[in-house]
């Protein structure tokens, strides 16, 4: 067995071992994390540029190559894509798309009360159509996807499509991430962790079951929670999926739980982060519902005074806190009083194939039908892509001439050039908190979580 489907087996020995009763760490987890500890250790050892003390270590054959594979893929490094570079010099390497617009709840501040017409399903990005997107972005640069809907695992083919975009780790992709509501994740976490998934962010605003019906119109409580616990479970026993709990803070409804929220990570390894409530299409959002990052800073302080903040990544969209001597953090999405948007590198794909490269922004440009001009505007199904593929294929090996049907090649280059522009009329900044409130813009679950 390859050391690569040795590692994709971990989730299977994780369900064996879970419905044997044992609480150990499998065999199989052992050898995997003892061969990742030798390679980290390995390359802690390698030679640096410069030597402690002006000693360099000796030199084996082994270090030697080692060293110079490092310095010629220094060199050979391509600068980041043009295509993903803004005019303010960020680069996007984080892309999110949403994989379908459906839920299975109807949050206050996603879900217009009235809920929101479906678009037709041919107006939907098909499954080769994401992961060819998926491709062309990894192509140039992107090292993070995360699906999102509506709620994601609603979708019927998501864990074959996680295994094709997982896939792309051989062409650059680092992570592959997942937002959710968690009513469905525990059914199908082990399947989602086999094709590569790293992350969770797991949306929850209460811990109290009879406020979760009002805060989502449905019920479900115990499911988030069995989904959370499994999680947790499965990462005692060696998986490394990355745990946060997105909750959003409104006046008179949940600022309450705040502090229990908190003392979630005492004992348990979560990241839960408090976001101010945003204004989006049909959400009835008022400055006087939001509780600000500052308040929530202060109401936490008043109970742990010692809460302080964690050096973060220059792209991270939270400001991290810890309390002294709990396991888990605590982090704040301050998008309306405290933005970052020095420092963003994210884009986004809707389901039905628009560009955002702001989450605020109203301005939006279609991929899809850009990729469709080559199958007469129709969805691209499997069968439809392998057609297109062997068009570009032939194309290259010269036994079509450029007065054929459109190949894969010239559809890519104006894809491109569409993405390009969209990046390069990314304003610095998004509107602030007044006009935000009057500006129009798609319900949240039509955007992607």
């Amino acid at each position: 067995m390859t050391p690569m489907a040795k590692i994709r087996a971990v989730p299977t020995a994780l369900r064996s071992a879970t419905a044997r009763g044992e609480h150990r760490v499998p065999r199989a987890i052992c050898a995997i994390q003892t061969r990742r500890s030798i390679a980290t250790n390995a390359a802690i050892r390698e030679p640096s540029v410069d030597f402690p003390g002006g000693v360099p270590p000796v030199q084996t054959p082994q270090r030697k190559s080692a060293l110079e594979k490092r310095i010629a893929a220094v060199k050979e490094a391509k600068p980041f894509s043009d295509f993903l570079t803004d005019t303010f010099s960020r680069q996007h390497d984080y892309l999110r798309i949403s994989i379908t617009e459906r839920c299975n709840l109807r949050c206050l501040y996603c879900m217009p009360e009235e809920g929101i017409p479906l678009s037709p399903a041919e107006h939907m990005l098909t499954t080769p159509e994401i992961f060819y997107l998926s491709s062309l972005f990894v192509s140039q640069g992107v090292t993070k996807i995360r699906l999102t809907g509506g709620e994601p695992t609603v979708r019927r083919d998501i864990v074959p499509l996680m295994h094709q975009i997982g896939s792309l780790r051989a062409n650059g992709l680092r992570e592959l991430a997942l937002t959710t509501n968690g009513i469905a994740l525990h059914r199908k976490l082990d399947s989602m962790v086999e094709a590569g998934l790293t992350g969770v962010n797991l949306s929850l605003d209460t811990l109290d079951p009879f406020q979760f019906q009002i805060m989502t119109r449905r019920n479900g409580f115990e499911a988030v929670m069995k989904s959370i616990n499994r999680i947790l479970e499965m990462n005692k026993l060696g998986a490394n999926v990355k745990l946060k709990v997105n909750c959003v803070v409104m006046r008179g409804l949940n600022e309450r739980e705040i502090i229990p929220f908190v003392e979630m990570g005492r004992e348990k390894e979560i990241e839960v982060r408090f976001i101010e409530y945003m204004p989006f299409g049909g959400n009835k959002w008022s400055q006087g519902k939001m509780i600000s990052y500052q308040e929530m800073l202060d109401i936490i302080r008043t109970k742990y005074p010692d809460l302080r903040r964690v050096a973060g990544h220059k792209n991270d969209t939270s400001k991290t806190f810890e309390v002294p001597g709990f396991v888990g953090k605590v982090g704040f999405i301050s998008s309306m009083t405290n933005d970052f948007c020095g420092t963003c590198n994210r884009l986004r794909i809707t389901s039905d194939g628009n560009l955002k490269v702001c989450l605020h922004g109203n301005a939006e440009v279609s991929l899809r039908d850009v990729l469709r001009q080559g199958n007469d505007g129709r969805p691209i199904d499997q069968e439809a892509f392998e057609r297109i593929k062997q068009l570009e294929m032939d194309r290259h090996e010269g036994r079509l001439s450029d007065e054929t049907v459109l190949g894969w090649g010239e559809r890519e280059r104006e894809l491109l050039d569409v993405v390009g522009a969209a990046v390069k009329r990314k304003a610095e900044k998004h509107a602030d908190m007044g006009d935000l409130e009057n500006m129009t813009n798609r319900p949240m679950i039509l955007i992607g979580g």
